[in-house]
């Protein structure tokens, strides 16, 4: 049953400190660091979760941001469920179908991904990065945000490889500029590696729904700027009709339908936390 609103409003009784400077004690941390390392949501997420009035500890509404709990002694709940730091993390594979936005709601009442992957069964579940309305394939989704923001983050230079499907006959000397690093409106490009595929490759993803005069591109980009991709085939003359993200890091489909999730094997978890630990300096736990 929820808590009345008196109870509600009633101040966690939390056996530690909220002074918000120094070191966490080997058995204290703060809450929503203790719901991200839970896998129940990334720290914003466990924020937003504290502020909405869903987190209890010792049967209390906890509120405050600053508060800190002891991880041996301390029972924390989110909408009534035990959370435990041996609850472990949740990563999934989503096929992104077109025409669904990479978020979790929508004011608007747009159909969102959040419609196509098991947000009841897994509180907290967000997307690792995002893809545009149209685009289709590999979305990533976790409740992991430390590894979410590790795989995200330009020092680690993890591979997304994407599939275009681009107007007008393309030639591989006309790829020379992104494998170079074509500067778009907002700066440089890292060199990318691309080339033409076959139009069987094309067929395989998008059916008959490949029109004649196009051609078909493979790019790898180590790093995620907005319509990237898009903004990159169009600087060089080939608007792009179609885009398919293949893999991201060292994850693929591997047959998983469009409109359809899957969990992560434990071998893929591990490959994805070895792609989120290569970098140029210290981030978190990941680069350790």
């Amino acid at each position: 049953m929820p808590d009345s609103p008196a109870r509600q409003n009633a101040p966690a009784n939390l056996p530690v400190n909220r002074d918000g400077g120094g070191t966490d004690h080997p058995h204290t941390m703060r809450l929503q660091r203790f719901l991200a390392r839970a896998g129940v949501a990334s720290r914003r997420g466990s924020e937003n979760l504290m502020t909405a009035g869903r987190v209890t500890v010792n049967g209390r509404v906890a509120t405050e941001l600053g508060c800190k709990v002891d991880v041996d002694h301390d029972v924390v709940e989110v909408d009534g469920r035990r959370v435990r730091l041996a609850d472990g993390a949740v990563y999934l594979l989503l096929n992104k179908p077109g025409g669904y936005l990479t978020t979790m709601s929508d004011p608007e009442g747009r159909r969102c991904v959040a419609d196509l992957v098991p947000c009841d069964r897994y509180p907290g579940l967000f997307p690792v990065g995002r893809l545009d309305y149209d685009t289709t394939g590999v979305l990533l989704f976790t409740t992991d945000g430390d590894l979410a923001q590790a795989l995200l983050h330009p020092s680690r230079h993890v591979e997304k490889r994407y599939i275009a499907l681009v107007d007008g006959r393309m030639h591989d000397v006309e790829l020379e500029l992104l494998r170079e690093g074509i500067v778009l409106d907002d700066g440089p490009c890292k060199p990318a590696r691309c080339r033409i595929l076959s139009s069987a490759v094309a067929q395989d993803i998008w059916g008959d729904r490949v029109p004649r005069g196009t051609t078909c591109v493979s790019v790898v980009l180590s790093e995620g700027r907005k319509n990237q991709v898009k903004r990159m085939l169009g600087a060089v003359g080939h608007p792009v009709l179609r885009l398919h993200r293949e893999s991201f890091g060292p994850i693929r489909l591997d047959g998983t339908p469009e409109g359809s999730w899957r969990l992560l094997y434990d071998e893929e978890v591990l490959e994805l936390k070895r792609a989120a630990s290569r970098m140029e300096g210290p981030l978190n736990a990941y680069a350790r």
